[in-house]
Formats: C-alpha cells, structure tokens, sequence
C-alpha cells in the first residue's frame, strides 16, 4: 500500500472521488461531508446542512460543479460546491438513505434506502422519474452500470438484483418522449420503465455492497456471511461463478479494480484485502489494529482507491505508476508490458522489443524497481533490471547496438539489493550481507569489497565511481583509488539520481526535497517543494527541469528557479533537449511537447554574463514586467532593465539606481519634473560629474548651490559671473554671500552701503584700508569714531586659493572606475575575467613598483564615453528669466566641452584578486579562512571533520585572516589599502599562494609550550594550550609529506595530552572520600601515551597514590613498570627508580588492595583503551565510537554528541578526513 493522504475524522460513510481534481469527498457519521486534496493532505471545505445523524451517501457529477448526499434525515441534497451551498433538496425517501449516485450521461440520480426502495431522480426537473420495488428489507446499495441502462442493488433480503432502465431511458430521455416532471413518479408503478432483470441468491446473511465490473459482464457482492461472490451475466441469465472466502467479520464494501484483474473489499474485521480475479484466490491483506471498514472506491482515471474507516480516510496505490525508464541521447530504454524496449526519440516515438521481462508473482504489484542503462559503453547495449520479488534480484541484458523488430536478448539473472554500472564493462552489485561486488557482462563475480559505510542502496556515480547511499547521506567512491570523493545529505533520503548527459551535474531527488551538485559532489543549490516531486531531467545547458505533481519547473544550479507551466496530470521526464520536453504519462506512452525555455534560458545567459544572448531572449521570448525587472534589479543588472523599459519614469529610476547619468538626464528631461532633477544632481554630484551638476542647478535655478559648487571647485571665473547675476537679479543676500566666497572686499563695502548698513561698511572699508570708500563714507557717519571697534589683532579673511584651476576642455568629472557604455552596442561581452587589454601594463603590482608605460597618467582613467554632449538635454536650461543671462557671458545653455580624455586608453577594468587566484589554485580551509570566506571554511570542516561547535574557531578565523592582510597608507584624506600577504608568487602572477599564520613549525612550538607547562605541572594552561593546537592543525597547511605526517602526529599528541591534563584536572578536584576513583584515574594517567619524562612522572604518581591508598598489588604494578621502562638516560633517573624497588618489595609483603577499583594492572597499557567522555574504561567487547578529527574514543552511547577532547566534532560522524595538503 503506497499511501498518498491519511486523514482523521469522525467515522466515514461515503466517499468519492473528483474526476479531474485533486479532491475526494468524505460523508462521516456525525453529518458532516468534508471535502480534501488529496494531493496535499489538506482540508477545502465543510457542508453541515444534513440534519438528524449520518450521512452515508456522496457522489460528484461526472461534469458539471455538482455533488450529490443522502443521509439518515431521509433527505437528498444536490450541492454546488462552486457557491459552497446545497441548491435543492430531493425528498421522498421514507427511511436512512444508504447510497446515492449520479449517472454518467443522464440527468439522473440514483438512490437507495431503508425504505426497501430504490429511487431514480431527474436532478433538472428536481423531480422523482422512478421507484423500483421488490427488495423486502433494507436496500444497502445501488449502482448504476458505467456503460449499458442497467442497476445493480444489494439489500439484508440476502439478494443481489439487477435491474432493467431501458424502459426508462426511451421514455424520459429519447427525442419525442414523455417529458419527466412531478407527475412522472406516478406512472412508474403502473408501467415496466426499470424492471427486475436477474434476482441472484447465494449469500446466507444481509447483502451490504454489489458493483459492476467496468468492462465484463461481471458483478462482485459481499455480505454479512463473510463472503465475497463473483457472479457472471448474460442476456438472458445470471449465475454464481465463484466463492472469496478469507474475511472474519461482515464484508462492508467491495469493487472491482478498474484497471487490473484484481478485487479489492473491506471489512468490519479490520481488514482490506486485494483478490485475484483470474486465479480466485486472496493475494495480499491490509490490516488496522483498531478501525473497521466501511467504504471503498476507486478513482476513474488513476489508480488511486480510496477507503473510509472508523477514524478517517486512506487515499493509496496498489503499486507504483512511475515508468521503469532511462534515457541515452535519443535513445529512451523502457519497459512496456513487461518488454523492455528502445525507442528513438528524434525519429519515432514507438518502441522497439529488445527483449522480456520476469514475470510478476501476483497480479497486485508489477515488482520492477529500477532500470539503469550502460552509458560508459557506447559499442553495445548493456541494461540492468531490478526487481524487487526474492527479496530482490537483476536481469543483465546485453546485446549489440543495431536494434531491428526481430531483436531478442536472453537476459542474465541474479539476486541483490541493489545494482548500478560502474564503467564499460562491469557494474556493482549490493549483496545481501551488505557487501559490494564487482561483476563483468558475463555475470561473473570479479572481485569483492566492504563499502566504507553502511549502504541501503547504490546508484551510478560516473565511471568508475559508485554512489553509496546511507539512510539521508549519500557518498561518492572511487573503485579505482578506494576512498570516498564526497558526500552530501538529503532530507528524507534519496529516491532517484539523475546525471546530465555529459556527467557534469547530478541531481539527487528525494520525495519533497532536490539537491544539485557537481561530478564530485560539489554543492550546488538544494530545495523543497510541498508536493511530490516525481521526476526530473537536465537540458543540454545544465539546468534542471523537474516535474511535481502538478506543474513543470526549473532550476538553475545557482538557485535560480521558477514555473515552466501547469500540468493537468502528473508526467515523468525522461529528456529535455533543444526547448522539447519528452515524457512519459500513467499511461506508459511517450510523449513530446514544445517547452517554453525563454524564462530560464534568460536567466542563465544573465548568470553567465552572455549579454547577447540576454537581448535575444527578452526581445524574442516576451519577457516584459515588473518581474523580469525586479529580478535583473535583483541580480544586480538594472542596466539590462534599462534597455527594455519603455516608461520614462521606471527608466530614470533604473538609471539612477545603477549609475547612468546619461541615461538618466535623458529620461529626466522628457519628464521635466523638478524633483527628478534634484535626484539626479544628487546622484552627479556623487559621482562627481561637475557638468550634469551645474547644469542641474542651472536647470532648478538653485543659484546658491551653483555659487557654492563653483566654490568648491574653484572657478572663480564663473563665481564672477554669479555675483554680476545676483545683481541683476536684486537677490541682495546671494550677491553678498558671492562676494564674500570671491574674497571681494569692494564689492561687499558696496552692498553694505547699498542697504543702509553705512557704519559697518566704513568699519570694513577702515580694516582693509580702502581710503577711496572712507573718503565717500565719512558724511554718512556723522563724525562717529569706528576705529575703536577694529580689534588689534586682526587677520586678512579671504577665501583658499585653488590648488587646481578648471582649464579650457578641462570637464573636472572624477574618473570612473566602470565604463557606461551601453553593453548590447558590443558585438559580444566577456565574461568574469576578460583578456588582457591593451595598455594593461599600466596595471602592475603596486608594490612592486610600476613602470611609466605609454597610455598611461590621466589618460589610463578616462571613460571611453564618458564625453558629455548635453545637445538638447540642457536647451534653454539657461533661461534664469528676464535679462540675466546671455549678455554677461555666462552660457546658461551651452554645450559643455566635453573632457580632454575622452578617447584615450581603455576603462579600468578590475582584475582578479589575490584571494580569488588562490583559491582558484586550491581551496583548503586555510586558504578560505585567509580569503575571508569563513563560511565556505566551516562548510568544508563540516565534510571534512564532523565539525559541529564552530565557536572555539572564532578567534582562530580570525587571527588567520589578518596575518594575510596589511594595510598601506594611500594619498592624504584618502583612506588606507588592504593588500594581502603572500607566501608565494606576487600580485600580478597568475598563482600565488597566502600567508599561512598556523605552519607546522608555529604549533610545534605551541606544544613545546605546552610540554614545560606539563612539566612544571600547570595542567589548566596545559590543557588550554593542547586545545588551542588541536583547533588551529585544520587551519594549517603542510608543504610536503614530511609536513602532513608531522600535523598528524600532533593531533595524536595533543589528544593524549588533552585526555592527560582532563584526568589530571578531574583527580585533583576529587573529594577526600573518593579514594578509589582517585587511584582510578591516577592508573589511566599512565596509559596515556606521552612523553618519556612525563611518563616516568606519571608512574610515580600512579606508584604513590596507589600505595597511600593501601591498594599494593595496583602500586607494585606500576612500580615494576618504573623498574623495567626505557625513560630516558639511567643517572638522571636512579632515585625515582630505588624508590621503586622500595616501594615494590613493601607491596609483596602485604599483596593486597584495599580498594577496588576499574583497572586491569596485568593489562598491557597499549590494549586500554579510554572513552573521554566519562573517563572510564571501554572494554575490547565493547562498541566504541570514534571522534572523526581527534580520534577520541567513546562509549556507544555518546554517538551524535561534541567530543569533549577536541571540542569541535561530532562522535561518530561519517567525515573524509582533514585535508592538510592539495590532493
């Protein structure tokens, strides 16, 4: 039972399944009809109009928004489930309705009820057109026949009967008949309009269900005797066929399948059992712990069947509908009707038999599980079947390439788990016991291995390569090099695996989840979807175009996805090739449609910068909207938006957005609104575009803004000009404030004067020494001294002189370090990393020291068109009113020069950095740490190492980072430059190398540091100090072996010197009265594999405490180690060792222990084995489990948890290993 939704409710009476939608009615037993999608397992709606108890009946109209109830208040109610209301009500019945159903064709509606009548209703007319009598007890069901004018009905009389409607068919709805109306009912008793046919007896008890078959002339019946009969009809008899025997309880509702030979019944024992209908027999049984049965039913057009219990619904499949199917090229290889065949897809889309499949052992399930194709053999055809019967087993077809209609292949068989092909001529095959082996196409056994993890199943990895998968893991090996490449996870466990055609990408499909990743399992991009995911393929552009149950999408490995179109019924992909989607339907034929790649293609063409071909599609393939443009806005290419908007104000907005101030005064003058021109000076004056700037405020008429760039920028010509302006236009404070930014003394004299302010106009005329104003001054000033107000320290306040003066053809615009030059103007458009241009020497390593080249100096800055021709953009731009323009030589509207470097050497293009040269040479964690990619460096410690506590790397990342950096001080008031530091090579080489902080050299000195600490027994810093060390080693990066096997040797020091200093730390923190676990640990101390000096110590201490504790057999164990170990020269160890042979010889004389402890002291110390976890014994019987970084061993218990050793790694994970060196 493949179930599709499960539901929990009150008891459900009645179903019925939509014959288009997704949706399936539920009547229940407290009178509710709920109504679902399946598809999603989610609840639409409620009807409650029903009154009075359950309703047991429901049926949908073949066509039209309608659905039809009956239930126990012995009303039929027509809803439409459009206007979420019941339209009419059908009354009549005298008793519990059980059943009610619409005709196929006919505006009819038939029920059944308690009332031992059967009613026939015109649903148009509302009215009642027949009454069939003759049952003498409750009538439990009624049917109509899904192709001739008959009814079969089962009622507690313990009879099934099949009744005639010809009769009433001529009559109610043939051209010329009587029409139906209310008064109709009232002939049907006097006429034979529907009449008993056949009255079939067999069944002891109740008869609860009958049904038609849907082609022969078959009709199956269950009934409280616990049987199922199968009857047989012609035109002139009925008769039994044939006894199911096998339920324990009442048969509550049986049917035929509608597409297999199969019956399919219920029953009050909790049961659903499945019955062949050729061999008669009972093939399989479903069963609930607590639910009874009541219904069933099965969609027209599916396989789906539906059934009602005591606490809801179960909407399942008998079996699998998806297509055994892989596609080579053009060539699709299928199985049809247990054939396996060939079929050209580029020619025909008919099938070729290439030969036959096993035989399915019952006629439930067809048992095929997977087919696979021999893609690495391009001289023949190699296809692997697996089948799912014998608990498991293969057929290996093998036959030449040339097929004809008289190609038979003899398959050669095999039992497994699972198979895949590995290369030309092998392929793997899981066993039972969970080892791989390698087999020829002779089927013959090559060789033999163990999977490095445990594996449920296994797809084709690529030639000589092997998927394993392990529960939600899948992992890459390499047959030929036998180490695993890599690995990935999928939520929920990986179904199906699909390769491109060229082996670049592959997708791994789960049953809501998709992983994209490249030919050695490079992550790409993973989703989720809300409904199923049924199948997938990729297009010849290495995108990902997938099927869900209801819609075609793509994604794009970058992430990128989207809707293709809807899908009236689900399909599974086998191809995508040049904008054609092949697919197969439920119904197992091929089919080919035209897709609409325009959308994804876009996409892919701005993703890989082919802008030519961006043009292409958003001019050919209708992409317009405000979604395109959101999402080029998104992606960071408002720039294309801009070439495809039509809309002045969207333009002027793109425009700004993305920097073009060409295009923006453009739109900014069709559109002549004053806020967009302030926008735009606001976004010129950013980039420094003088010219757009001062025409803007020329535009605005912002004078004092103008005044004030002219300041700034120091053209005091043209500030001139603005004082003479200000004149003419009577604006008494700008003329001032003019005057004042020119430094011109005379002219503010004058304007003091002018206004009254006479006093302060002598006092600036005195402090500056301009006699001739004092002289005309000093009639007005009524013989005032002023000369006490000037202060006896005075300065001369003037404003800066220019350092740079604008010069002729000089426009003063900042250099831009992008061209904006329009890109589809280009014949084509580079990509990331464009070829070196011409003059690109002027581009050397600044540290260096570049040399002068020709092209170079301000030219080597210059836009190529960056020339500003304002032309009809600022046409009467200049028009400041009245007479205050022209005639004093300032052109308001002239075309401003455009700037001396206007064609002269190429843009500034950005080149690659540092960081990205070495991580394009090699990418270990120490080089992503030093590129700044922390993120991408946990990724890989998290494949690498099981890391799952990234906070002790915290500090370390970020040591590692700025050793690579240094910062040189730029221009004055510019800010300083971040340069890396290089190990290797130089800023303008094509491979370099970083500053690698944490070398081998630098942690061994850190654990030489830590050995004195060690040794003058300050174990905390010790530990923090190994801990330290074990934290930095994946940050490393060793030259040479010689260097990599030394890092691996300190991550086994370290771990035993961690595991040291946390026993240690642990003992001295006992209390008094834990004596034994005190001499406990005291033993472990000296199994741990140091140093010899620290291991002589450890001994010792081990010796004494064990003495002092009266446990003389554990202290003369350890004595005699002293005695008998190599530590180091014998004179500097004499006294600890007499003190041995004392202590030895006082512990034979009394040979006990007072203590028991969990130590064996006859053990050899290299057997023991520690779990750093609870710092106790593992014993050699044991499961352990293993720190994939440190190596720490744990009891089984501590599997998923952080090592407590090196405090970054989870126990137990499946990991490839730290990574010290390129591979």
């Amino acid at each position: 039972m493949l179930v599709k939704c499960e539901t929990k409710s009150n008891r459900v009476k009645g179903l019925s399944f939509h014959p288009k939608l997704s949706w399936i009615l539920a009547s229940l037993h407290n009178g509710t009809i709920q109504l679902w999608d399946y598809r999603i397992g989610s609840l639409i709606d409620k009807f409650e109009e029903h009154e009075g108890g359950p309703v047991r009946g429901v049926c949908f109209h073949l066509t039209q928004p309608l659905f039809v109830s009956g239930g126990d208040d012995y009303k039929i109610k027509v809803w439409n489930y459009k206007l979420r209301r019941c339209i009419f009500t059908l009354l009549g019945h005298l008793d519990y309705i059980r059943t009610v159903e619409f005709h196929d064709e006919y505006p009819w509606i038939l029920s059944a009820s308690d009332d031992q009548t059967i009613r026939i209703w015109n649903w148009q007319s509302r009215a009642c057109i027949a009454v069939l009598t003759g049952h003498n007890h409750y009538v439990m069901c009624a049917h109509f026949h899904p192709k001739e004018d008959l009814v079969v009905s089962a009622s507690l009389d313990q009879t099934v009967r099949v009744w005639d409607t010809s009769g009433l068919r001529d009559k109610t709805v043939s051209i010329g008949g009587s029409p139906s109306g209310p008064g109709g009912a009232n002939d049907v008793f006097g006429t034979s309009d529907a009449v008993v046919k056949y009255v079939l007896e067999g069944h002891d008890r109740g008869v609860n269900w009958a049904a038609f078959h849907p082609t022969l002339p078959l009709i199956v019946s269950g009934a409280d005797d616990r049987l199922i009969k199968l009857w047989r009809m012609n035109d002139s008899k009925a008769w039994e066929v044939d006894t199911l025997r096998g339920h324990f309880n009442n048969v509550s509702c049986c049917m035929f399948h509608p597409k297999k030979e199969l019956i399919l019944s219920n029953s009050e024992d909790r049961t659903i059992r499945v019955w062949d209908v050729t061999k008669r027999t009972g093939i399989h049984t479903f069963r609930r712990e607590n639910d009874r049965f009541w219904i069933i039913t099965a969609h027209r057009t599916s396989n789906l069947i539906a059934v009602g219990h005591d606490a809801g619904m179960v909407v399942f499949k008998l079996d699998r509908e998806r297509p055994l199917q892989m596609s080579n090229g053009s060539s699709l290889y299928m199985i049809q009707d247990r054939e396996l065949q060939v079929v050209d897809m580029d020619k025909s889309l008919k099938g070729v038999n290439l030969g036959s499949c096993r035989r399915a052992t019952n006629a439930m399930t067809s048992e095929l599980k997977s087919l696979q194709f021999n893609s690495y053999n391009p001289t023949e055809i190699n296809v692997l079947v697996y089948y799912t019967q014998d608990g498991g087993c293969y057929d290996l077809f093998v036959g030449p390439n040339s097929v004809t209609s008289d190609t038979s292949i003899s398959p050669k068989q095999g039992t497994a788990q699972a198979v895949a092909f590995t290369a030309r001529n092998r392929f793997a095959v899981l066993q039972q016991g969970g080892s791989i082996g390698i087999y020829n196409l002779q089927n013959e056994l090559s060789k033999k291995f163990e999977p490095p993890v445990t594996t449920d199943y296994i797809f084709a990895g690529g030639n000589n390569r092997i998927l394993l998968k392990s529960e939600e893991k899948v992992v890459m090996y390499d047959l030929t090099a036998r180490k695993v490449v890599d690995e990935v996870s999928v939520a929920g466990g990986v179904r199906y695996v699909i390769w491109s055609q060229n082996g670049a990408y592959v997708a791994f499909m789960s049953k809501h989840n998709v992983l994209l990743a490249g030919k050695n399992l490079e992550y790409y991009h993973s989703f989720h979807e809300n409904i199923r995911v049924k199948s997938g393929a990729w297009d010849e552009n290495g995108v990902f175009v997938y099927a869900t149950l209801s819609h075609v999408k793509y994604c794009l490995p970058n992430g990128d996805s989207g809707i293709i179109h809807s899908l009236p019924t689900p399909i599974y992909i086998v191809r995508v090739h040049k904008q054609t989607l092949y697919f197969i339907d439920r119904e197992q034929k091929v089919n080919k449609m035209r897709l609409n790649c325009s959308e994804y293609l876009f996409k892919l063409s701005l993703h890989k910068r082919n802008f030519n071909d961006v043009k292409m599609w958003m001019t050919n393939g209708r992409l317009c909207g405000n979604a395109v443009i959101g999402y080029l806005k998104s992606k960071g290419f408002p720039e294309v938006a801009l070439h495809f908007v039509e809309d002045q104000q969207t333009r002027f907005n793109l425009a700004l957005e993305y920097g073009h101030i060409e295009e923006a005064m453009t739109a900014a003058a069709e559109l002549d609104d004053t806020s967009c021109w302030n926008r735009l000076g606001l976004e010129a004056l950013r980039q420094g575009n003088q010219q757009i700037v001062e025409m803007v405020y020329q535009k605005t008429m912002n004078f004092d803004a103008l005044s004030f760039l002219y300041l700034i920028t120091g053209n005091t010509n043209k500030l001139k000009k603005m004082l003479k302006i200000a004149e003419k236009r009577g604006d008494v404070m700008s003329r001032f404030n003019n005057a004042l930014m020119l430094g011109n003394v005379e002219e503010r004299v004058k304007i003091m004067a002018e206004t009254g302010q006479v006093p302060l106009a002598a006092l600036t005329a005195k402090a500056h020494n301009l006699t001739e104003f004092m002289e005309k001054l000093e009639d007005q000033l009524q013989s005032n001294d002023i000369s006490a107000h000037i202060p006896n320290k005075t300065r001369l306040f003037i404003p800066p002189t220019p350092l740079c003066r604008p010069t002729a053809g000089d426009s003063g615009n900042w250099p831009l370090l992008m061209s904006t030059k329009k890109i589809f103007e280009k014949s084509s458009f580079e990509a990331a990393a464009p070829p070196p241009m011409p003059g690109s020497e002027a581009f050397l390593d600044a540290v260096e020291g570049p040399e002068d080249t020709e092209g170079g100096g301000a030219g080597a800055w210059g836009d190529e068109d960056e020339g500003l021709n304002l032309g009809e953009a600022i046409a009467g731009a200049g028009d400041w009113g009245g007479d205050l323009d022209m005639d004093l030589g300032l052109d308001m509207g002239m075309d401003l020069p455009a700037p001396v470097a206007e064609e002269k050497g190429p843009n500034v293009t950005l080149g690659e950095t540092s960081q990205a040269k070495w991580l394009r040479r090699r990418k270990l964690p120490a080089d992503l740490v030093a590129a700044g990619e922390f993120e991408e460096a946990l990724g890989l410690l998290r494949r690498r190492l099981g890391l799952v506590n990234a906070e002790p790397l915290e500090i370390i990342f970020r040591e590692a980072y700025w050793a690579t950096c240094t910062s040189l001080p730029g221009l004055p008031q510019a800010p300083s430059l971040q340069w890396p530091l290089l190990s290797e090579g130089s800023a303008k080489a094509k491979e370099v190398s970083p500053m690698i902080l944490f070398t081998a050299q630098v942690i061994l000195e850190r654990v030489k540091e830590a050995h004195k600490l060690v040794t003058a027994g300050k174990f905390n810093d010790a530990l923090v100090i190994f801990r330290s060390a074990l934290h930095s080693i994946p940050i490393s990066v060793a030259n040479d072996s010689a260097e990599e096997k030394q890092l691996l040797e300190m991550i086994e020091m370290c771990r035993e010197y961690v595991n040291f200093a946390r026993l240690e730390v642990t003992r001295k923190g006992l209390q008094p009265t834990q004596v034994a676990r005190g001499v406990e640990l005291a033993a472990y101390l000296t199994c741990c594999k140091l140093q010899p000096v620290h291991q002589l110590l450890t001994l010792k201490l081990a010796m004494i405490t064990s003495y002092k504790a009266s446990n003389f057999v554990t202290a003369a164990s350890f004595a005699k180690r002293l005695i008998q170990g190599n530590f180091g020269p014998p004179e500097k160890n004499k006294e600890v060792v007499t003190q041995a042979r004392q202590v030895a010889q006082a512990c034979e004389q009394k040979a006990s222990n007072a203590n028991e402890i969990n130590f064996d002291s006859k053990a050899s110390p290299d057997d023991f084995k520690l779990c750093a976890g609870t710092l106790t014994p593992i014993g050699a019987s044991e499961p352990a489990v293993q720190c994939p970084y440190c190596n720490s061993s744990f009891h089984a218990s501590f599997q998923g948890k952080l090592c407590d050793t090196c405090q970054l790694s989870e126990i137990g994970a499946n990991t490839l290993g730290i990574q010290l060196r390129p591979i």
